[in-house]
């Protein structure tokens, strides 16, 4: 069990902490308003209402005794920032933030944050890349060269097993696991068979991917 403190109740911070308490971890939440405070102080261990800028607020809370820090405050790029240096100042060892453009993300890297991510941008290029794939339901982008997807079993797949299909030597891709209906099939056998409406989650490099994709 870690400890993980969240800064910044939006949505992107409140499904960071709730999904960290849910699999067990301490997660003290964090917020300058009372409101998102108190909405989420039954789904995680400790919520705070407090000035994330303010350096003595932070250091009274013990923020350096945690595993890691979510930065997660919206439009506040100032607020952001400050949070940011402050919590590698005192001494957190591992701090995310949420940047809305690559400018922030860019001051965000230069104050020492070991992880800047964009989740409205993600978000929107992977909307993009199902709309212009009608059989991908979802994209996950694991490094820029390398990604995982839901993909629909194609009639060229249905009715072969995995050996047979040979994706790995063909396409270079692995796949890690079918959904069939309400039930996953974590690490398939090589002697299972692709049936209609299967959903194969696929791992591998872009391009790879763009070849199953299309097969």
């Amino acid at each position: 069990m870690k400890q993980f403190v969240v800064i910044g109740l939006g949505r992107f911070g409140v499904s960071v902490a709730t999904f960290l308490a849910g699999k067990g971890h301490d997660v003290l939440a964090i917020d300058k308003a009372e409101e998102p405070v108190q909405n989420i102080a039954d789904q995680v261990t400790h919520s705070v209402q407090a000035d994330s800028t303010d350096e003595c607020a932070l250091k009274s809370l013990g923020v350096c005794n945690f595993d890691a820090a979510v930065v997660s405050i919206g439009d506040d790029i100032q607020s952001s920032v400050m949070t940011t240096l402050i919590l590698k100042e005192l001494g957190v060892e591992y701090v995310l933030a949420k940047a809305q453009n690559e400018m922030h993300g860019k001051l965000l890297n230069k104050i020492g944050a070991d992880k800047v991510v964009y989740p409205e941008m993600d978000m929107g290029v992977r909307v993009a890349k199902n709309l212009v794939t009608s059989n991908v339901l979802d994209y996950i982008e694991l490094a820029p060269d390398y990604s995982i997807i839901e993909v629909v079993a194609t009639d060229k797949l249905i009715g072969h097993t995995l050996k047979e299909l040979d994706l790995r030597a063909k396409f270079g891709i692995n796949v890690i696991a079918i959904m069939r209906g309400q039930e996953i099939n974590v690490n398939p056998e090589a002697t299972d068979e692709i049936q209609a409406r299967d959903i194969l989650i696929v791992m591998g490099h872009e391009k790879n991917l763009e070849r199953i994709k299309e097969h």
